[in-house]
């Protein structure tokens, strides 16, 4: 019985030989696009295009799955990925060779139709893609032909000399690595350095509101052991959206071009929109993507200048049914114009909590409107309106099958006891709830299919805010489930059956199991 002589070292060598070939070529790739822009990076350009052409089941089961951690895991799976890609392409260079250089290029032509399909790319766009490849595709063919050709031999005979690998070839791919790790590092490192964007935020000092948001009223907030806060500090405000890198913008080169169906095109500039009289509020900001009783929801103190305001400036055309905002990466939202001129608080955004805004939320301006979803609402770094209509235009969300207009669905929540293991006796039960821009009348309790109890509720701060809940439960011991509705100011209670996120919003009853012992 034969096998090929030095098999196992030579697949082990070829596999490395892919490796250092395509991480020398993402270390060019990266390097070169630190001096052109950051969409242009293959590895993010090809992350970027995963998420924009993803189908819908994917997004929300990757959010569903991750949460806020949906981007960490991504990258985690596409290093994977291209490490196993890596490798395999090396040993079918060493065994058939050109596929292996083949197969790489064609994943440097996939960078460049990525980097080329960002929505503000530019020819030198695919300059990082074909540089980076053309570099793995040199690395590869050089480190196998380093490598000794294989020859049938007995089992159990060690590669004789001359067959095995030599320490030319360890020495040469040592260095290389070495080297690719350096230019990598280098090149990751200027993409996302955030110095100025950081020093311009650090100096920032926000203008005071010439319409303060109003104090939160005693008793807004149970302050109980495990329930959610009514203010939710900055650091955990939750975050969704498609920027795998967060845009590294600037007061100074920040500008908002209104255009469209408006009377007079204009441009304002950083200066001028602070001149502007401040609005002050505090609204809850919602993902579309929250399943019953999940956590992507939040509520912060907004300052900024009312929308309604920049558009009275421009001039609204008659038939302007949609404003279409684009963020600086290039992603857009369609947010009904009735939602923006109807008297609600809607606001561009300068200032979170009483600090600037941070960086991954929409550092320097944003948008924030009650009663909408964030996909139709909420766009960070803005950049652009163009008054438009639902007819003409649709935005990055609704042409992926999600609906057009977006408004907040009326939910509640159970926040504690956060551990499902409690003893018997009086147990507080407390949530949240809320009907965004409409307010929440009740709240809802019943155990084990038992009939409704009304609950306690905290003081309202406004329509735009969630609201608290308590309910006290007097528990026995064994297996309990426990639920919430919520009843809106309008009389509408809350929709007890079951609907996943897509295409609106998700609706049904948050439940939770205790066991009491």
């Amino acid at each position: 019985m034969t096998s090929r002589v030095g098999t196992r070292s030579h697949l082990f060598a070829a596999a490395a030989a892919g490796l250092v070939a395509v991480g020398a070529g993402l270390a060019v790739g990266e390097i070169v696009a630190a001096w052109i822009d950051t969409g242009s990076s293959p590895f993010f350009a090809v992350g970027a295009a995963v998420v924009d052409h993803a189908p819908t089941f994917g997004r929300e089961f990757a959010i569903g799955t991750f949460g806020t951690a949906d981007k960490p895991a991504l990258y985690i799976g596409m290093g994977v990925l291209i490490a196993l890609i890596a490798a395999a392409c090396g040993i079918a260079e060493h065994r058939r060779p050109p596929i292996g250089a083949v197969v790489v290029a064609v994943f440097g032509v996939v960078g460049v139709l990525a980097a080329w399909d960002r929505p503000d790319s530019r020819w030198t766009f695919v300059l990082p893609s074909l540089l980076g490849a053309a570099v793995a595709v040199l690395v590869l063919r050089l480190l196998v032909s380093m490598l000794p050709e294989e020859q049938a031999g007995p089992d159990d005979d060690p590669a004789p000399a001359g067959r095995r690998v030599d320490r030319r070839f360890v020495l040469t791919a040592g260095g290389i690595a070495a080297v690719a790790v350096v230019v990598g590092t280098v090149g990751r490192r200027m993409l996302a350095d955030t110095a100025r964007t950081v020093a311009d935020r650090t100096k920032l000092i926000l203008p005071s509101p010439r319409t303060p948001a109003p104090p939160i009223p005693p008793g807004a907030d149970l302050d109980l052991p495990g329930a959610t806060p009514f203010v939710t500090a900055n650091a955990d405000f939750y975050r969704i959206d498609t920027a795998l890198q967060v845009p590294n913008l600037t007061t100074e080169g920040w500008s908002l071009r209104i255009h469209g169906m408006v009377d007079n095109e204009i441009r304002i500039g950083w200066d001028e929109l602070v001149a502007m009289p401040m609005t002050e509020r505090v609204v809850t900001l919602t993902c579309v993507s929250n399943e019953v009783g999940g956590d992507l929801i939040d509520n912060a103190r907004w300052l900024g200048v009312p929308m309604a305001t920049l558009l009275d400036r421009a001039g609204v055309r008659p038939g302007a049914d949609m404003l279409l905002s684009t963020s600086a990466d290039g992603w857009n939202c369609g947010t009904p114009v009735s939602a923006v001129t109807d008297g609600r608080d809607a606001l561009l955004v300068i200032g979170m909590n009483g600090e600037p805004l941070p960086v991954e939320h929409g550092y320097p301006v944003r948008q924030v409107v009650p009663g909408l979803y964030g996909y139709v609402s909420a766009t960070k770094w803005v950049t652009d309106w163009e008054l438009t209509t639902f007819a003409d235009a649709k935005a990055y969300w609704t042409t992926r099958g999600w609906s057009a207009l977006g408004p907040i669905k009326l939910s509640s929540r159970i926040d504690r006891p956060t551990d499902s293991r409690i003893e018997a006796g009086e147990v507080i039960i407390a949530g949240t709830a809320w009907a965004q821009h409409t307010g929440i009348a009740a709240v809802d309790v019943r155990v084990d299919d038992g009939g409704w109890q009304r609950a306690e509720l905290a003081t309202e701060y406004s329509i735009d805010t969630w609201r608290q809940w308590r309910f006290a439960w007097d528990a026995t011991p064994g297996e309990h489930t426990v639920e919430c509705r919520a009843i809106d100011k309008d009389g509408n209670q809350q929709v007890e059956a079951y609907a996943s996120p897509i295409p609106e919003g998700a609706t049904g009853l948050d439940a939770r199991r205790f066991s009491v012992s």
